[in-house]
């Protein structure tokens, strides 16, 4: 029996190549997966959820926007086909993951900064996550801390998270920690949250 998890580093399992197909706002999309990263073999449910009900920055949109635990690439690859002058920022512990969403990027001719970290100085416009829930609560905890104080002062957050496994938990830890959460959609058992800065 494997130890690999999707959060880990180096999976250690050979890398069996699957194909993933969704489509979205008029689009399709076809990018190349393997075994050893998150939801390999489909778009997993939450991050559809987040594709589909948080609003999509529009094709003007500039600055830079993270897609953080990228998996394979899919909310990097649509966020740098819908706003195309933006700076798309993928980030992801998983090497194979951030070689696929290289991959990906490449085949489909998207700009996208492939990196397991960011130069501090770097803020973000738009940060898009379904966060890595299965690595227990204080290490979710203490990724969303480290990257939500990298937005910009009128920058968001849109994270989607399951209902079951600390959706409402989360949404009031966010609002102790001194941020403006609102649930913009609630579907098929996980939450869309919107997270901004208090404004004085």
């Amino acid at each position: 029996m494997s130890a690999d998890h999707y959060f880990s580093a180096e999976p250690a399992a050979p890398a069996r190549p699957i194909e993933v197909e969704f489509a979205l706002r008029g689009r399709d999309y076809r990018l190349a997966s393997a075994s050893g990263v998150f939801s390999a073999s489909r778009l997993d449910p939450g991050t559809a959820v987040l594709l589909r009900k948080a609003p999509a920055p529009d094709p003007g949109t500039t600055g830079a926007l993270l897609d953080l635990g990228c998996g394979y690439g899919p909310i990097a690859c649509v966020l740098a086909t819908e706003a195309p002058a933006a700076d798309v920022y993928a980030v992801d512990v998983n090497a194979r993951a951030r070689e696929l969403t290289a991959a990906n990027a490449e085949r489909l001719g998207l700009r996208i900064h492939v990196a397991a970290d960011i130069a501090d100085d770097v803020r973000f416009a738009q940060i898009w996550s379904n966060p890595p829930t299965h690595v227990g609560k204080a290490e979710l905890y203490a990724l969303l801390d480290r990257w939500l104080p990298r937005l910009t002062p009128g920058g968001v957050a849109w994270l989607v998270i399951n209902r079951h496994l600390g959706g409402d938990s989360l949404h009031t830890r966010l609002v102790d920690r001194g941020w403006v959460v609102s649930r913009v959609a609630s579907q098929k058992g996980f939450r869309v949250l919107g997270v901004t800065r208090k404004t004085d």
